[in-house]
């Protein structure tokens, strides 16, 4: 029998799922710890983090703990595979929308006036100046890193890999839409549901042991600046809001840090994204503003079931 438990962590949906439910509360505890660490090691809102009290000696280079340097590692490869659609050094640009707090606190703010829509400067490559040696970091002065959505990807890797290898069973961990499993499924595999907010379109697919999944939405974390609606996935070329053409992007993998790479570059490319993926054979579902629903890479069709290990086999970088 499966046992599972939720809460919420970092204003998201946390959750996890195991094989023996009566290993729900060690799992649990396990995953927890996990994102303690993550959050100590690389939060943007706490000042007591260690990225936080190391920048300012990272123009110079600085030692970095081992948590640090995976996740400074795992935002670095994400940028790469995505051709830097995915980059790290963008908390500077975040900080200048507003996003500089818990999204529940930035959405309690006053938006300000409104201001003309001016595209803005191209900002130039920030991910390729970070320099990771061993355990000395390097960011150039101006730069500010953002690791966001790959540490979640990370946390939710590193948590499931850790409850199997330390419990000896299978389990899903999913943190706001990223998902990871590890050891064995239960019969027929994970029961997961694609669907990004209630009135979005939505598809249930099995996600075969060892697998992993990711959505990027520019739905969910929206709040109001300088009179005007922002989404947090940002465009590395501006530093600005990437135009919504999709409402979510959904990706299988075998890593959720891999499937989190290629979701949020499919929001940040937009249409291009269907061809990209197409070429590489990455398993997404991508839904546009209309509700309409593109699948590339072996994603099952949506009048029937499908096995993401088929999908995500399929997949490379």
């Amino acid at each position: 029998m499966t046992g599972d438990a939720a809460w919420t962590v970092w204003g998201l949906d946390a959750s996890i799922a195991v094989t023996d439910s009566s290993l729900t509360g060690k799992a649990s505890s396990l995953v927890r710890a996990v994102l303690a660490d993550v959050d100590a090691a690389c939060s943007r809102f706490r000042a007591d983090s260690e990225l936080a009290r190391i920048q300012p000696d990272l123009p110079a280079g600085a030692q970095i703990s081992p948590w640090l340097a995976v996740l400074i590692a795992g935002a670095l490869d994400a940028a790469r595979w995505s051709g830097g659609d995915v980059d790290p050094t963008l908390g500077n640009e975040l900080d200048a929308l507003g996003y500089d707090r818990d999204i529940a606190v930035v959405r309690l703010r006053p938006s300000g006036p409104d201001t003309p829509g001016a595209r803005p400067a191209p900002r130039g490559t920030g991910w390729s100046r970070v320099h990771l040696e061993d355990d000395v970091l390097t960011v150039p002065d101006g730069l500010r890193l953002d690791l966001g959505a790959s540490a979640k990807a990370v946390a939710a890797d590193h948590a499931a890999a850790l409850v199997s290898a330390e419990l000896g069973c299978g389990v899903l961990v999913c943190l706001g839409g990223d998902i990871a499993t590890a050891g064995p499924a239960p019969e027929g595999g994970w029961q997961v549901l694609v669907q990004d907010l209630p009135d979005d379109p939505a598809q249930q697919v099995t996600v075969a042991a060892g697998y992993a999944m990711a959505t990027s939405s520019t739905q969910k974390r929206r709040w109001q600046h300088a009179g005007r609606s922002v989404h947090h996935i940002l465009d590395p070329r501006f530093g600005f809001p990437a135009e919504p053409v999709w409402r979510s992007v959904t990706v299988a993998e075998r890593s959720c840090l891999r499937a989190n790479a290629y979701s949020t570059a499919g929001v940040v490319r937009g249409f291009a994204a269907v061809d990209w993926f197409r070429r590489s054979g990455v398993a997404a579902r991508l839904v546009d503003q209309q509700g309409r629903v593109v699948t590339t890479g072996g994603w099952p069709r949506e009048e029937r079931r499908g096995t993401m290990a088929q999908a995500g086999a399929q997949s490379h970088g």
